[in-house]
Parts: structure tokens; C-alpha cells; sequence
């Protein structure tokens, strides 16, 4: 049996698991849970970055303490945009901003006097958001940041995890292609766009493919935990892309939303799709493993959840996610929607107040209670999948027989009926693992232990049996969809 190490690192947390491959199935063991918040200090939002090292340390010390067997080999995968700038000497510069800072409020005008928005499309394929590395470095350049202006190195997040573990700098690919500052069709650094915004095209290091092996552990560390022979490989580090080479379909008529804080909702493409359609919308092109792209558009998911338990856990500390689901069972249906991505949504704050806000100014009736917000929530946000998924099949031109919902949201039960009911099409929920178990399958795949992406898949479906939801009250799904529309002003045609 071969053991593989997953740091697998979210937006609001982070966790070690040991994946065993026995030649047939696949199992997972938590090792560790951490928190990872990003933290405000003086009116900018930080990831402390020092201390999410510290807890892969810790990870690995308990690991080099109480783990018998071989431990083949270590893959990091985490969130995309986010990265850190090095000094020439390769010393951190300045803790990493969150995409949440906001830094980059009202930065596309300023970027459009460099370049314009189609050339940036043309070159990348990705859709635009003001957090996007492009934007978030630009800032930074704007404002004379110290940290830009004795940059020698930029790394994404995992980058800076797999130097600080191993001594190699290299972008790994999936997560570069989240920059807006990667060519997608040849799978390099845009360095004609980095050129035009005035960025040194000297920060960026080679760009690697998903899969490739980066070196062992430093010495140091494998001294201090104890753990020798370990290869580390950069796996494919954007989480998303992690996650969807663990979408266990055997049809090539799928789509899926890896739910999370935030739902990414697409389809698999074999090449990038760059047009005036797909620019318009809004739609982006982000690197996979196996040689695939994730065509797909960002939802802001449960991060509003997120954001209301907060609030709520001030006045109730036994609030579990079951409860609150459990709870929004029995409020009214369809008492108000909302889009989940109005820019009052995105900072964090007190969600229930901005959702109370968002149905007073649409002229709804305004949700009072945990419950009455919480399915407020989720029935927006089953209808803001079926928005999205329209526009995305009109432009593929594929059809679909099943929505896979697979990550940490696909444990809501609730949401994922009223996916179903909302877009008319099966619902597969599960692995909700999906970022680990796609971290470890691009590992055995540079170890030689799978060989494609339809044999990954089938380690999946073998390994993590998931539920199916099926559509139900589709007439008045249906003519709520529609009220869906006019509330929230989204329009009824692509």
C-alpha cells in the first residue's frame, strides 16, 4: 500500500490528509485541521502566511512521530489569485494581501488605461475579477508598495510552500493560470501584457506542468520531522483544478461546481474557448491537470453562510451547519432572493444584515430569522447556478445528463434538491474530499500508479460513492426562476 501527503488549504482553513492507495480504492485520514482567516490590520486584509507554514510543520512533525510505512510523496493545492512577493535574496517581502483586500476597488479603469480589456482576454482567457494577480499586483505597483518595488521573485501561495519546503522556485500551472498574466493557449507567462503594465518580466519563474516533481524535502526539515525520501511534487495546486480531476463521471456530459466558499461552476473543455461571447459573459479559461481546461464562472457560495454563522455563533456557539440547514427546512419558500455576487456581499461584515438590506431595496419581504435567511440563501443560490450553467452550455454548445457537486458544499443535502429542482438536470453529489483526493490522484500519476484521467475517475467512483438528487416541482421551480430574474435584475437571455 503507497501513502501519499495532501496539504489541502482553503480560504477559511486548511488540513493534512494521508491518502492510501491499495491498487484499487483510495482512502483518506485526517491528520490535522488548522484555521487560515485572512486578518485586517489597518484597513488591508492579510493571510498569515507564517503561520500556515507553521501548521504544515506541525503536520509533518506529528506525521514523522506516529505514521509506520513508506510515505511516498507530498502535494500542496490551495486557493488561485493570491500570491507573495520575494526580495532578490529570496526572503519573503511582506505577508501576502487576500484577494478580499480591497486594494483593487476600482481598478479595472485604471488597468484599462494600459491595456484594453479584449487584449487581456485575448491573451489569457480569463474572465474579470478585480482580485485577479494581473489587478492585485497592479495596485501594488500604483501605490509605490514597498514589497513590489524590491520584488526579485512573484510565487502564488503553494509556490511559496513548495520553496519554503524544498529551496526550488517554479509557477506551477494551474495556479498560474488564475493570474490573468498566463497566455492560455501556449500555457507560458504573457510577457507582451506583463510588458505593457510595466511589470519586471524577470519576477516570474518557469512556468511547470501539473505533476512535476520539485526535489525532496530541505535537509533541515527532514532532520527535523523525521521524515526522509519524501518527494515533493507540484501537484496541481489551484484547488479547483484539484478538484475537478476528482469529479467521478464516466460521461463526457457533465458539468460540476466545485461548492465551496465559492461555487466554481463550468465544464470541461479540451481547449481554451476565447471569443467575444465568452468575454462578454464573462467566463474564464483556468488550467487543468491532464491537459484540460475548466471552463467555468466563480459564484460567491457559502461564503454568505459563512459570513451569517459568524455573525450568529456571537449569540449561539453551539450553531452547527446541520442545525442551520435543519432549521431552513421549515421557513417559507421563496420568501426573497438575492444574487449572491452583489459587491455588498463580498467583504466580510454582517451578512444578515446586507442580505436584510439587499430585499428592502428589491422591494421583497424581508427575511427576519436564522431560517428565513438561510434558505433565502440557498434557494438564490440553486437559481443562481441555473443562470450561470444557461449561459455557460449556450456557449460550449454541449449538452448535459448530470450536475456534479463535489467539495465541502456538496454535504448540504438541501442545497444540492434544490440544485436539482433549479436546473432541471440530475444532481451527483460527492466526493466532498474533492480537492484532496485530486491533489493525491495527480501524485500517483507522477508516480506511475494511474495513467490517465478516466482511470483516475475510476479510482474515484470506486473509492467515494456518492447520492444522487433528482429534480422535483419543476412547474414551480420554474415560474420562481423567472421571479428570480426580474428581483435581481439578471437578464433572461444570454
Amino acid at each position: 500500500m503507497t501513502r501519499y501527503i495532501a496539504f489541502d488549504l482553503g480560504a477559511s482553513n486548511g488540513r493534512c490528509v494521508i491518502g492510501r492507495f491499495d491498487g484499487g480504492r483510495l482512502s483518506l485520514e485526517i491528520v490535522n485541521r488548522f484555521e487560515n482567516s485572512p486578518i485586517e490590520i489597518m484597513g488591508h486584509f492579510y493571510w498569515d502566511i507564517l503561520g500556515l507554514y507553521q501548521n504544515m510543520k506541525n503536520s509533518l512533525l506529528a506525521l514523522g512521530r506516529e505514521v509506520t510505512g513508506d510515505l511516498v510523496s507530498l502535494g500542496i493545492d490551495t486557493w488561485g489569485c493570491d500570491f507573495a512577493l520575494l526580495d532578490k535574496q529570496g526572503k519573503l517581502a511582506g505577508n501576502p494581501y487576500c484577494y478580499r483586500d480591497p486594494q483593487t476597488r476600482g481598478i479595472f479603469s485604471e488597468a484599462d488605461k494600459w491595456v484594453s480589456r479584449e487584449e487581456i482576454f485575448e491573451y489569457t482567457g480569463l474572465q474579470f475579477l478585480e482580485w485577479n494577480s494581473l489587478y492585485q499586483l497592479l495596485a501594488m505597483a500604483m501605490r509605490q508598495d514597498p514589497t513590489y518595488q524590491i520584488a526579485g521573485t512573484f510565487l502564488h501561495i503553494p509556490d511559496l510552500l513548495h520553496y519554503w519546503l524544498t529551496g526550488e522556485k517554479a509557477s506551477e500551472y494551474t495556479s498560474a493560470s488564475t493570474s490573468q498574466l498566463l497566455e492560455a493557449r501556449s500555457k507560458d507567462w504573457a510577457y507582451p501584457l506583463i510588458r505593457k503594465l510595466g511589470f519586471p518580466e524577470q519576477i516570474f519563474p518557469p512556468v511547470i506542468q501539473p505533476g512535476t516533481p520539485l526535489g525532496q524535502l530541505r535537509s533541515a526539515l527532514e532532520e527535523e520531522t523525521g521524515l526522509t525520501g519524501i518527494d515533493v511534487i507540484a501537484t496541481a495546486t489551484h484547488d479547483t483544478a484539484a478538484a475537478i480531476a476528482a469529479v467521478p463521471t464516466d460521461s463526457p456530459h457533465f458539468a460540476y461546481i466545485s461548492s465551496g466558499t465559492w461555487a466554481l461552476l463550468g465544464q470541461e473543455i479540451d481547449q481554451p474557448l476565447i471569443n467575444a461571447d465568452c468575454l462578454r459573459l464573462n467566463l474564464t479559461n483556468e488550467g487543468c491537470a491532464f491537459d484540460k481546461f475548466a471552463f467555468l464562472r466563480n459564484i460567491a457560495n457559502l461564503w454568505l453562510l459563512q459570513e451569517c454563522r459568524r455573525a450568529w455563533l456571537a449569540d449561539d456557539d453551539g450553531l452547527g451547519w446541520e442545525q442551520l440547514v435543519d432549521l431552513a427546512l421549515s421557513a417559507r419558500p421563496f420568501l426573497a432572493f438575492v444574487d449572491p455576487d452583489d459587491p455588498g456581499f463580498l467583504l466580510p461584515g454582517n451578512m444578515p444584515a446586507c442580505i436584510q438590506a439587499y430585499c428592502q431595496r428589491s422591494s421583497q419581504a424581508v427575511p427576519q430569522t436564522r431560517e428565513e435567511i438561510t434558505r433565502v440563501v440557498l434557494e438564490s443560490l440553486a437559481m443562481k447556478y441555473r443562470f450561470t450553467l444557461e449561459r455557460i452550455l449556450a456557449v460550449t454548445g454541449k449538452r448535459i445528463e448530470t450536475l456534479h457537486i463535489i467539495g465541502g458544499g456538496s454535504r448540504n443535502r438541501l442545497l444540492n434538491q434544490f440544485t436539482a429542482n433549479a436546473i432541471r438536470t440530475p444532481v451527483k453529489a460527492g466526493p466532498f474530499e474533492a480537492t484532496a483526493i485530486g491533489n493525491i490522484l495527480v501524485q500517483m500519476a507522477a508516480k506511475g500508479e494511474v495513467s490517465s484521467l478516466a482511470e483516475t475517475r475510476e479510482v474515484v467512483r470506486r473509492s467515494f460513492p456518492g447520492e444522487a438528487f433528482d429534480p422535483q416541482d419543476a412547474d414551480r421551480w420554474e415560474e420562481q426562476y423567472q421571479r428570480f430574474l426580474k428581483v435581481t435584475g439578471l437578464p433572461n437571455q444570454g
